[in-house]
């Protein structure tokens, strides 16, 4: 079990306390229940930047949030927060679609697009183009402010679909409690952490013996790779040659036919509902053209020259004050979080396995640790696992019940909602890294 019965507790109290703030409990709190210690900080920061004094009006930042989560066709975050946008006085007229919203919050789809699927592109012209825009002009704390939402918003539908988040009810039945399945992906099974048979256990190819083994191979790997690096340390020319390889390793991903799994549309011809498609503009762009066009010298950031904690974290609490602190509470928060636990084992130092997913995802960003052997994320991160990773990342929409049960089949529950955690606070760390660099460059 994850949580000792005070830690039930805890969970408890914490759903209650947030069933009275807000007047609902949400899906997505329960499932992030799980892991009491970071829900707590998630809600926190969450509840500052939505609901507490900051540059943006109430409608505004709701408004955004909608933005943002269209860009996912996340439709789960979209009627939450449209529903919201009413509540706090929002023009009903601006739900018609982006032609009816003031040009300022026009300004932001841009922005919006950039964050969403290519982050990398963001530049300081971006940034002025926005300040600059004679009556229609952002200031730098409403700009930053906005910027947060956004990439809160965008990891946010990650999350939804990455761990297969339903609508809450449905309020024409009767009892009104009747939970909406989609893909047979039932959010109470993840919240109660039920040991359910997994589809892939009973359908695939894969028996419970297999299953097993690989959880002892995982285990043997980090064993190994621990004893390694006590032997000895790569240089940096095979490092940073360990980090080219995998970033474009990360590009066949999915997009060059290494997937093995069916995803449940073409993303050529895919239909964006009109519900959602009012809220977009430029609905074709996305991270696949990035992967497309068959660089080879994609833009490497180099982690060191730009950090969260010397650069991002004192810029951002600068201009939109305490919400640097909150952020990286939460981001250490999910980076440490730890039971000491894998499937059926305890007392396992899982901290390489932590720092291969977190910066898995930050590699297919493009943003590249000088300290860090990519090798690690190799020898880690089986073929089915990356292709859930980069999914949920890069075009979460895509997901599909059969890629969540596709990896660590023996794991319960409760482990893959962290591993959503860790990717969630990873993509919205890595779009706030460029989108804060090209601000301080936009100030200096």
């Amino acid at each position: 079990k994850v949580m000792q019965a005070n830690g039930l507790d805890e969970r408890t109290n914490l759903l209650v306390e947030e069933y009275s703030t807000s007047g609902r409990l949400d899906n997505i709190t329960q499932v992030m229940s799980i892991h009491t210690q970071y829900l707590e900080s998630f809600l926190r920061s969450q509840f500052y930047m939505l609901r507490m004094d900051g540059p943006l009006p109430l409608p505004y930042r709701h408004y955004i949030a909608i933005m943002a989560a269209a860009r996912h066709q996340c439709s789960y975050l979209i009627n939450m927060h449209v529903d919201e946008f009413l509540k706090t006085g929002g023009i009903a007229e601006w739900l018609n679609g982006l032609e009816y919203i003031p040009q300022r919050l026009k300004n932001l789809n841009e922005i919006n697009k950039l964050l969403a699927h290519r982050p990398w592109l963001i530049t300081k012209e971006h940034i002025q183009k926005l300040v600059k825009t004679g009556e229609n002009n952002w200031s730098l704390p409403e700009l930053v402010h906005a910027v947060v939402l956004l990439a809160h918003y965008h990891a946010l539908a990650s999350f939804v679909f990455g761990s297969g988040i339903n609508p809450e009810r449905d309020p024409d039945t009767s009892n009104g409690v009747r939970l909406i399945a989609v893909n047979n992906f039932c959010v109470c099974d993840l919240a109660n952490d039920n040991n359910i048979e997994n589809a892939s256990l009973t359908s695939s190819n894969f028996g419970i013996a297999d299953s097993l083994s690989e959880l002892e191979a995982l285990m043997e790997r980090m064993k190994r790779l621990q004893e390694d690096k006590e032997d000895e340390e790569a240089s940096q020319e095979e490092m940073a040659t360990r980090f080219e390889k995998e970033k474009k390793e990360s590009l066949l991903v999915i997009s060059g036919g290494i997937c093995a799994f069916p995803v449940p549309f073409s993303f050529d011809d895919e239909i964006v509902s009109t519900d959602v498609s009012r809220y977009i503009e430029d609905p074709g762009f996305g991270y696949k053209d990035f992967a497309r066009r068959g660089e080879d010298h994609l833009p490497t950031f180099r982690a060191q020259d730009y950090t969260w904690e010397n650069h991002g974290f004192s810029l951002v609490n600068r201009l939109y004050s305490d919400i640097g602190h909150l952020l990286d509470e939460k981001f250490r928060m999910v980076y440490n979080l730890t039971y000491n636990t894998m499937a059926t084992h305890e007392d396992v130092d899982t901290t390489t396995l932590r720092r291969a997913l977190f910066n898995y995802v930050h590699c297919m960003y493009g943003i590249r640790y000088d300290d860090y052997d990519y090798g690690e994320v190799n020898q880690l991160l089986e073929r089915s696992l990356k292709v859930y990773i980069k999914t949920v990342t890069c075009y979460p929409e895509r997901t599909t019940k059969r890629m969540y049960d596709s990896y660590w089949r023996q794991f319960k529950h409760s482990e893959k909602v962290h591993v959503n955690l860790l990717l969630m606070e990873a993509r919205m760390q890595a779009e706030l890294l460029y989108a804060l660099r090209a601000i301080t460059r936009h100030l200096t």
